[in-house]
Formats: C-alpha cells, sequence, structure tokens
C-alpha cells in the first residue's frame, strides 16, 4: 500500500486540483481508479497523476481507493503530456487527461481480419530513396528527430510515410498517422492495412460509436494493433513505444483544435515523439509559414521532395479574369473558357474536379430594396440558402429556417438569392452537361465517413464525370484520371479577417490543383478570379511557394504575427456587460504591470461583444507573447483564474493560443 495523489473526474473548476488516497502498489502513475470522494454515495472515477510519499496531513484523514482497472489504464508518458498540455494551454487536468481516453463499457465483438499485408515491390524514385533513409536511420538509432517533407503533389510522400512506419514495426514499436480529415481516414487506412494486414491498423475518430470506439482503444492499449490511423484526436492514441509520428498535410487549420481543450496537433505530436525517442514526420507541399519557418532555423530537418513520381506531371495552370467575364455578358459561375475545357475533357475520357469553398446554393439571402440580410437569430451571421433542404441554414449552428415569402422589414415581396456555392455549381454543371455523370462532396453530402467514402471511390472507378466540392477536396486525395481542376472563385478566402487569410489561399488553390495530372500527359488547371492582379493568386499560379513565404513573412514579421510571436486570446463571458469589461480590463492592468513582461510583448486593448447563441457579452483581448514568453503569460492566466473561481464569481475565463 502506498499514497498517490489523482485528479477526479469531475467538470467543476473546484475539483481542478490533486487529492490524495491510499492504494495498492501496483496502482501507479496513469491507473485508472474509482474512489470515494466527498459525500457521494457511489465512487467516482479518478487516475492516479503522481506517488505522493509523504503526504502533507494527517495520514488517518487518507482514504482508501475503492477499485484499480488496469484494462483502462494511461501509461506515465501520457499522464505527463497532459500535465504539459496544462501548463502550455492552460486547460483543466481532467480535460487533459481525458483526451487519451474513451468511454463505453462493452467491447464490441471482435472483427474478422481478411488481409494478411504484402509487399507492393514499389520502387522508390531518387527522392524518395534519400527521404526515407535519412528518415529510417533516425527510427532505427531510436533518435527524436522533427522532418518536415516538403514535396509537391504526388511525389510519392505517403510511400515515405510507409517506409518509416515499416522501419518502426520491424523494431516492435507503434506509429501515428493523423490526417486533416476524417473523410480521408478509409482511404489511408487501406493503403497502410494493404501493406501490413488490418489486423495491426486501428483508428480513432469522433464519428465511431462508443463501442466501436472502446473497442479500437482496447485493442491499441492491449498492443494488438501497432498503427492507429485517423484525425487529429489520434494524436492521443494510447499506443506505448511508439517509433513514428506522421503528420500528413500537416498545414491544414483542422490540426488546430477550438473546442476544449484547445490544443495545437503538431506540438501534442512534437511533445510524444520526444518522450519516446520517436520520429516526427510532417508532410505538404504547402507547409505552413510556422513550419516552413522552423524548418529554416533548425528546428525542424527539411527534406525536399520536387518532383512528381512516375509518368505524372504538373499542370498547365491558367488564371480567368472574371471581371472580364462579366464585361463579356457572362454572370454565371462557369467562363466561357473553362466550360470549353471541361467540354474537351470529358471527349478525352478524362474526369473534372470543379472547387468552390462555399456550401449551399446561394451565400446570401436578402431584400433589394431595404437591404434586409437574413441572419441566424442565435448565431448573427449571415444564412445560407439551401435548394436541397429547401430552407435557409445557419453553416454555424447548423439550424434550419422557412424562406421567406417577403421582406420582413419592408414587405417587399421580391427576395434575391445571390452567391453561389456548391449546390448551384452542380445544377449548372447538369444542365450543361446533361449526359455527364455529376456528384457533390462537401459536408452536407460527407456527413458519415461511409457517404464520404462512397463519392470517393465512384470517382476512382470512373463512374464520376465531374465532382464539384469543397475543400475537402484539397486534403491529400488521390485521383488517377483528373485531366482539369477548376476553381469557381478563388476569392474566396483572400478576403477573410484573418492574418492567415493569403496563406490559406495559397494552400487551397495549390492543394487543389494538385489533383490534376497524376497519370501523365497534359492537365490544366484553370483559376477563375476577380483578382488576377493579387500577388498570393499569381504565386499560387505560378507554383512559387518561396516568393510567397518570403514575402508573407516579411508581412508577419512587420505585423508581430507567427512565428514571430504566439497570439495569446483571453476573454471574459458575463451576463453584465460592465462586469465582462472590468475583468478584461483588470486582468490586462495585472499583464501591463508586471516587472518583468516580455521585451516586445504587445497586451491589446479588450473588445467587447454580445453573443448572439446566448445573449451573453464576451471581453476579449489579445497578447502577442514573443517567442518563450508563452508560458509566464499561460501562468498569470491560470493564477488570475483560479482566484476567480475563489471568488465564486459567475464570469467564466477561457484562453485559446493561436486561435484561427
Amino acid at each position: 500500500m502506498h499514497y498517490i495523489d489523482v485528479v477526479i473526474d469531475n467538470k467543476s473548476n473546484n475539483t481542478d486540483s490533486f487529492f490524495t488516497y491510499a492504494a495498492p502498489d501496483e496502482a501507479g502513475v496513469g491507473a485508472r481508479l474509482t474512489v470515494p470522494f466527498a459525500r457521494r454515495k457511489k465512487p467516482v472515477d479518478a487516475y492516479c497523476v503522481r506517488i505522493n510519499p509523504a503526504p502533507s496531513y494527517d495520514a488517518s484523514r487518507i482514504r482508501e481507493i475503492d477499485s484499480y482497472i488496469p484494462e483502462r489504464s494511461l501509461t506515465p508518458e501520457m499522464i505527463e503530456t497532459a500535465m504539459w498540455m496544462r501548463r502550455r494551454y492552460g486547460v483543466k487536468y481532467i480535460d487533459a487527461i481525458k483526451m487519451f481516453t474513451v468511454g463505453g463499457k462493452k467491447e464490441p465483438a471482435p472483427k474478422p481480419h481478411r488481409i494478411a499485408g504484402s509487399d507492393p515491390g514499389y520502387t522508390l524514385s531518387e527522392e524518395q530513396e534519400r527521404a526515407a533513409k535519412i528518415i529510417c536511420k533516425s527510427v532505427r538509432d531510436r533518435e527524436f528527430k522533427a522532418f518536415l517533407i516538403k514535396g509537391v503533389t504526388n511525389s510519392g510522400k505517403t510511400e515515405v510515410y510507409m517506409r518509416a512506419a515499416e522501419e518502426a514495426l520491424s523494431m516492435g514499436r507503434s506509429v501515428i498517422v493523423l490526417l486533416p480529415e476524417i473523410a480521408l481516414s478509409a482511404q489511408v487506412m487501406k493503403r497502410f492495412a494493404d501493406r501490413f494486414g488490418d489486423d495491426k491498423v486501428a483508428t480513432l475518430h469522433s464519428r465511431l460509436t462508443t463501442s466501436a470506439k472502446l473497442g479500437e482503444w482496447l485493442r491499441i492499449r492491449r498492443g494488438e494493433a501497432q498503427i492507429v490511423v485517423g484525425a487529429r484526436t489520434s494524436v492521443f492514441a494510447p499506443l506505448e513505444n511508439i517509433g513514428a509520428i506522421i503528420i500528413d498535410e500537416e498545414h491544414e487549420s483542422t490540426f488546430k483544435s477550438d473546442h476544449n481543450p484547445k490544443y495545437e496537433t503538431v506540438d501534442i505530436a512534437y511533445k510524444r515523439a520526444a518522450a519516446h525517442g520517436a520520429v516526427l514526420i510532417m508532410g505538404s507541399a504547402t507547409p505552413s509559414v510556422a513550419s516552413y519557418s522552423r524548418a529554416n532555423t533548425g528546428v525542424y530537418q527539411l527534406l525536399r521532395m520536387d518532383h512528381r513520381i512516375g509518368t505524372s506531371t504538373m499542370p498547365v495552370i491558367e488564371t480567368v479574369d472574371m471581371k472580364a467575364e462579366i464585361r463579356a455578358g457572362n454572370t454565371g459561375v462557369i467562363s466561357r473558357q473553362l466550360a470549353r475545357e471541361t467540354e474537351n475533357t470529358l471527349k478525352r475520357g478524362e474526369q473534372v474536379i470543379l472547387f468552390l469553398n462555399r456550401r449551399g446554393f446561394s451565400t446570401q439571402i436578402l431584400c433589394p430594396d431595404c437591404g434586409y440580410k437574413m441572419t441566424c437569430p442565435d448565431c448573427g451571421i449571415t444564412l445560407t440558402y439551401h435548394k436541397s433542404f429547401n430552407a435557409a441554414v445557419c453553416h454555424y449552428c447548423g439550424r434550419r429556417f422557412s424562406l421567406p415569402e417577403k421582406c420582413p422589414d419592408c414587405g417587399n415581396r421580391f427576395i434575391r438569392y445571390t452567391g453561389a456555392g456548391t449546390e448551384k455549381v452542380e445544377e449548372t454543371v447538369k444542365e450543361l452537361w446533361p449526359d455527364a455523370r455529376v456528384s457533390r462532396f462537401d459536408l452536407d453530402t460527407a456527413s458519415k465517413s461511409e457517404d464520404a467514402g462512397s463519392v470517393i471511390e465512384d470517382f476512382q472507378k470512373g463512374k464520376t464525370d465531374i465532382l464539384v466540392g469543397t475543400q475537402i477536396l484539397a486534403k491529400g486525395l488521390d485521383f488517377r484520371n483528373v485531366g482539369l481542376v477548376g476553381i469557381i472563385n478563388a476569392d474566396v478566402s483572400l478576403n477573410i479577417p484573418d492574418y492567415r487569410s493569403s496563406e490559406r489561399t495559397f494552400q487551397l488553390i495549390t492543394q487543389v490543383a494538385g489533383r490534376a495530372g497524376r497519370a501523365g500527359g497534359e492537365s490544366r488547371v484553370l483559376i477563375q478570379t476577380y483578382e488576377p492582379e493579387s500577388d498570393i493568386i499569381r504565386e499560387a499560379a505560378a507554383g512559387d511557394y518561396e516568393s510567397f513565404y518570403e514575402s508573407e513573412l516579411l508581412h508577419r514579421n512587420i505585423m508581430n504575427y507567427p512565428p514571430f510571436s504566439d497570439i495569446i486570446a483571453v476573454g471574459f463571458v458575463s451576463d453584465d456587460a460592465d462586469e465582462a469589461m472590468n475583468y478584461a480590463d483588470s486582468f490586462r492592468k495585472r499583464l501591463l504591470g508586471l516587472k518583468d513582461i516580455p521585451e516586445g510583448a504587445e497586451i491589446l486593448r479588450a473588445r467587447l461583444e454580445e453573443r448572439k447563441t446566448d445573449g451573453k457579452y464576451r471581453a476579449e483581448f489579445i497578447i502577442k507573447a514573443p517567442p518563450g514568453s508563452r508560458a509566464g503569460f499561460v501562468g498569470e492566466y491560470m493564477e488570475y483564474r483560479d482566484k476567480m473561481i475563489a471568488a465564486k464569481t459567475d464570469v467564466f475565463i477561457d484562453i485559446d493560443i493561436n486561435p484561427y
């Protein structure tokens, strides 16, 4: 019997600390337990976070645990990573720990495994061979190292990942493969299952049922599955002896969690890889500015793959000035040049991808007389007309609303539906090419992973001629017969009020364009834009990442944006606007009054907004923290939060580091 400190599985801020219990010696760090707690009649779940050889109070007051559950326990490394998350992101202990756990009580019946795995006899290109050799040496040497593979689309990055995984498995080690979208899991899982056997491959993501997730988690925890493929939460897979963590399309914003606990997947992967002496492999044709900067300063080792593999060739990329189209009398979503090229591509028996990063049919519902615009009463954002639902839909909360017969402000019966989404493009395409087989791939049609898999599979098998879709199409999908990619409105993401908008636009254009030309022969990409003179559009069309990176880095240096700082958003939410602002101003003044405030830090003024979702007020201010100073600001936040909790205030405080 020994003493341990545990974290209670409880949402209350008042229990966000350690509690001491007596436990059998086998219940060490990571142990999942049930313990008597407060005056509750039933024991509560808890996790051991450290051994406490010398409790600070009378041992007679220390109660014993109720039970120890070894099959659902974690490892010391997982607990240490959770403790690190608290320090890095200011999250609660239990919120960090539970990222490594799953719910459910009954494990599903095991599925029969059909695939044994096989060697495809794949011959690597010179660039693939070089990258794989460097990475595999670090795997063999058990050397923690972070690699950034900057490889053009279809340069064969996935096969390099495979070789690294193969090396890790040969040493009895495990592998995590992270993807930007759940919709990609099935395709990538199949590739790994074909190579290594599906009994070795598991997945963890939010669309699994509770019992299915538990079944996969237990397979991983027992060591039955050594490869985990999934979206960002798979970085918390309960693996031991990790040999490699792979992040494909590392630039994608989906690797940043915007739900509590808020974290950066790359950070967690880096921490876990370091703890295991594993390699971290990140790959992208368009690395994030932050990652490329780390590679250029030696934090990551940069590996370049500048050529496509096999007979695959880079597409010919052109821009189409949509202002000229309007002057010529064409007000539709498809330019004359895109229509001609689509016709020619279909005649050659090749497939077409049409990309527009807007769902729905029309992006605005408004009155031309008084200017009324239909918005969500809860969220305050513009509603989108979805013809398939015959409703106005909020893309934030998902609520649907009946369409107005007349303007609710002035009574005008001529309501206009403006802007175009993927539904409108799909309808237009079907009218222009009635004999073509057309499918749509966006969040509406890919709401279930099996639906997404069906759309992708049909396109890969040639059952679809034209595929219309949103940004999901830009995320690593491998199509072999695409002769034309049309980017309907390349400007959509360019004018979003986010310092990453230029980066996001460049990445989207480049990634979508990369779906073309993978089977060889000439392929084309047409970028429809209202701003053909934009440097971002021009650099993306030329595939000139280096020019984009240099100009973007200069801009961020001037503005003190990442990677030259960490952006920290601190928010206060209250029913009372003055109370929210008072707390925000109080904490801001506390930070400004610090004796050792880091040189170059910027603490901007707080701003207040009324939240449409619940009618509460949110006061928020931004900190631009110089490199190395983030931990200090997070520590100050946690101290201030603890004081608010002790004062039993009704005001809620939160923090988000480098928010999107």
